[in-house]
């Protein structure tokens, strides 16, 4: 397939600010074993950064390329070994045999909402009397909510399924119980070392739990729940297949490892995507213009989710599960509609969180000696905060958390992470301060009454400060080898595609070229925030392009041999296609790049 990671750029950059923080950028070049790199070019007749970038993905054999390069179904592990499958499924089961009302109760962002109705449409083919319900952010918070029992109690429900929730809702599942209502939690976030006394609790990442991979998203653990129903009752895993476009946008958008199973439903998902029977995904895409010929994760996560996640960041989240599961066309062009103009209004709040963000870092923050950003306001919605620290995230390269405190005095926070540092540990470390907390080492979210921020921003800038060095802190380019232009060509781009689906994990392969001259003159497009120019090594010369680099425009004028770092893609213009180099970092050739 022909990817366009230009295009996601462009469409990428639209959310960032201009360059507000200059650092410099380490260069990380991958060093596989040479014997490997021998090795896998002898036995696939390749050059060497192609079997260079093949070891650092851990193929090192004719079987494991097979098994990377050909994502099979047959390929996914058994659900019964995840811990608890085997009861969850009784007790649905039973349910659904005599027709007791059951309540699926999802988290209101994609991962939350998408489990959500894969779970429900699951259900439904089973004939089960099922219902789902998304919290109000604002009014409910994060996690299985008092008014999401009490509506399953009102509706008869003897049962709750939490997705993307629930493995820390102990006071709630015990209200539940109460009521003699039953919870089964399907849920991705790393629990505590005791986990509520629901029914049954599907977490890869319990610790008791042996299932052979932990990193599925919320809707990766719905969909083995609905996988496990399917093999209960007897039915064919093809008939769960027209699920695995909404799961691979839930596993998307929460940035979970494309490796192993999410591998395998992502690269289905993508093939669903281009035939998919749901009309609200035809809709979106039709509204955000996108084909189905051609999807990436990368169109995904910047063009389509954002409008799913607005459903549930700006108003009523239980738009997102209507879309993703009803079978009137009109009504999915209507949610459509609405969802795209919610997240045209989501952008302008966050553009203004955003800059007012920035306008406290420059004079709130001790940028030289702070290790960590921690910021907080009255005026700021909620909705957006999760996005703003993850830009702030990017141009500062440390921990970010962002903070709405609410008129009730109580301050909503969102935490985003770099690499050696667990959000989720800082927060475990700073608990006696915060109201509740939930998350990954990436990523996480709390609440913190307002009284107690300053004692919590103060705990955590000095957890911080004790666990990463300044090193730590200067931004890292991952690259998998030095490449020639010489051996960029077809071959060369038909392996890129085959690499795919690209995401954490398996990020999009970039690559270090030395010594190139540069062809022609530059140019600084774009407002002046972009670089368009070509480069030449020997007789071969490339087109290039810069996304936010118009600082480094002098060294591409001093007429001297340079290195850059970057992505190898295919450009698409006016319906012609051309190989082009997506440039990430430039630099002198013979200075430092570490």
């Amino acid at each position: 397939m022909v990817t366009n990671s230009a295009l996601a750029e462009k469409q990428n950059s639209a959310y960032r600010p201009a360059h507000f923080f200059n650092q410099l950028m380490n260069w990380k070049i991958l060093d596989p074993d040479p014997k490997i790199i021998s090795k896998n070019m002898q036995e696939f007749h390749c050059t060497e950064i192609i079997a260079k970038t093949m070891a650092n993905r851990g193929i090192i054999s004719l079987n494991d390329s097979y098994t990377f390069f050909n994502p099979d179904l047959n390929q996914l592990h058994d659900p019964f070994l995840m811990k608890d499958m085997e009861q969850a499924v009784d007790r649905i089961i039973l349910n659904i045999d005599k027709h007791i009302p059951m309540l699926i109760f999802g988290d209101y962002d994609v991962d939350g909402t998408t489990a959500a109705s894969v779970l429900y449409l699951a259900l439904n083919s089973l004939g089960a009397v099922v219902s789902t319900y998304i919290p109000n952010r604002d009014i409910e918070g994060h996690g299985l909510s008092i008014q999401g029992i009490e509506h399953a109690q009102a509706s008869g429900s003897d049962l709750i399924i939490t997705c993307d929730c629930g493995t820390n809702a102990f006071e709630q599942v015990n209200i539940s119980n109460s009521l003699g209502i039953d919870v089964i939690v399907t849920d991705h976030h790393v629990p505590d070392d005791v986990l509520p006394d629901a029914f049954a609790v599907l977490n890869p990442q319990r610790t008791d739990c042996t299932y052979p991979f932990d990193s599925l998203c919320g809707s990766g653990v719905a969909f083995k729940l609905a996988y496990a129903l399917m093999k209960k009752t007897g039915k064919e895993l093809a008939s769960l297949l027209n699920l695995l476009d909404i799961v691979t946008m839930g596993t998307a958008a929460d940035f979970v490892p494309i490796l192993d199973e999410n591998r395998i439903i992502v690269h289905y998902g993508i093939e669903q995507l281009s035939s998919t029977t749901h009309l609200g995904i035809q809709s979106l895409l039709e509204q955000v213009g996108l084909t189905t010929n051609s999807l990436s994760v990368g169109q995904l996560v910047f063009n389509v989710t954002p409008k799913i996640n607005a459903a549930g960041r700006m108003g009523d989240g239980n738009r997102a599960v209507e879309l993703l599961t009803t079978q009137d066309y009109g009504r999915a062009s209507e949610l459509a509609e609405e969802l795209v103009c919610e997240n045209k209004k989501r952008r302008k709040i966050q553009d203004t969180v955003l800059d007012d963000a920035i306008r406290k870092v420059n004079s709130e923050v001790d940028i030289k000696n702070d290790k960590a950003i921690i910021l907080a306001d009255c005026e700021w919605h909620s909705g957006v905060i999760g996005i703003v620290a993850s830009k702030l995230k990017e141009e500062y390269n440390r921990p970010i958390i962002i903070i709405s405190i609410g008129e009730d005095g109580i301050g909503k926070g969102s935490a985003r992470s770099i690499e050696n540092f667990d959000m989720y540990d800082a927060l475990t470390n700073t608990r006696r301060f915060l109201e509740g907390y939930g998350g990954h080492p990436m990523a996480a979210g709390f609440t913190v009454k307002e009284e107690n921020l300053n004692n919590f921003r103060k705990t955590f800038l000095h957890y911080s400060k004790e666990r990463l060095t300044k090193a730590e802190l200067v931004q890292t380019i991952v690259l998998e080898g030095e490449i020639h232009l010489k051996d960029i060509n077809s071959r060369f781009m038909t392996f890129l595609n085959k690499l795919e689906p690209y995401g954490p994990g398996n990020m999009r392969p970039k690559f270090v070229i030395r010594n190139v001259i540069i062809a022609g003159n530059p140019k600084v497009i774009g407002n002046g925030d972009h670089l368009k120019f070509k480069v030449r090594q020997g007789k071969t010369v490339y087109g290039a392009i810069g996304f936010n680099m118009s600082q480094h425009y002098e060294k591409l004028i001093k007429g001297c041999p340079l290195d850059i770092a970057c992505l190898i893609e295919i450009n698409e213009w006016r319906g012609q296609e051309s190989i082009q180099l997506n440039v990430r970092d430039i630099k002198l050739s013979g200075k430092s790049h570490d």
